[in-house]
């Protein structure tokens, strides 16, 4: 129904910045909120940004102010501009998007595959 495709993330030293993308596709009626959630090995998945259709957005206390989550609505598009890095930033960021496939009238949530960001000191 939705498939999500990432692209971004890497290695950088720490101060430095990164760009996130997640584009959604397939049969999409409307896509209400989408956000990263990052999560670290033995760790449960934590949410680091989300924003929905209006612009609204919220974010981890850890990434104020050095995190931009932004998107396209045009191009079902997410972004997160990662600024500032720390080593505490490193995990594996999943995509994240509520969305309602065209002919059904419930909400369902879909994640993207994965992209690592290591940060080094």
């Amino acid at each position: 129904q939705v498939q999500l495709v990432e692209s971004g993330g890497g290695l950088v030293q720490a101060g430095g910045s990164l760009r996130l993308s997640c584009a959604a596709s397939g049969t999409i009626f409307t896509i209400r909120v989408m956000g990263w959630y990052r999560q670290v090995a033995g760790k449960q998945r934590e949410l680091v940004a989300a924003i929905t259709s209006g612009g609204s957005t919220n974010y981890a206390d850890s990434v104020k102010g050095r995190f931009t989550i932004s998107r396209d609505n045009a191009k079902n598009t997410v972004y997160l501009q990662m600024n500032d890095l720390k080593p505490e930033d490193i995990g594996v960021y999943y995509c994240n998007v509520r969305a309602v496939p065209t002919g059904w009238s419930k909400e369902f949530t879909y994640w993207g595959q994965g992209t690592q960001v290591s940060v080094s000191s």
